[in-house]
């Protein structure tokens, strides 16, 4: 199991658009996530600054890497892109956060 946290940013005011997207999460999209061996992956919102802090949690064997190569991926980032910051591929932009404290 190994944990990832990374730091995304919404474009203002749309929060709401952003919940109502994730609420509806394509099931096709799900089952690509849990097959690159992703579980137990949470996003939260820092309202203020409009910042998505994500948590999530990768299988030893995972191909989470793989995950930009397959066409419901980026039908997702296209999806999403009108609502967040992104780079030139659509793709959100991600800043990795550190590890700094773990309690189990």
């Amino acid at each position: 199991m190994t944990p990832i946290a990374f730091r995304m940013k919404l474009k203002p005011g749309n929060v709401a658009e952003y919940k109502r997207r994730h609420d509806t999460l394509w099931p096709d999209l799900a089952d690509a996530l849990r097959d690159a061996g992703i579980y137990d992956y949470s996003i939260f919102l820092d309202e203020e600054s409009l910042s998505l802090f994500a948590v999530l949690r990768l299988t030893q064997d995972n191909k989470a890497d793989d995950l930009p190569k397959l066409p419901v991926m980026r039908r997702w980032w296209d999806y999403m892109a009108d609502i967040m910051d992104v780079n030139p591929d659509n793709s959100p932009v991600q800043v990795p956060l550190p590890s700094m404290f773990y309690f189990p």
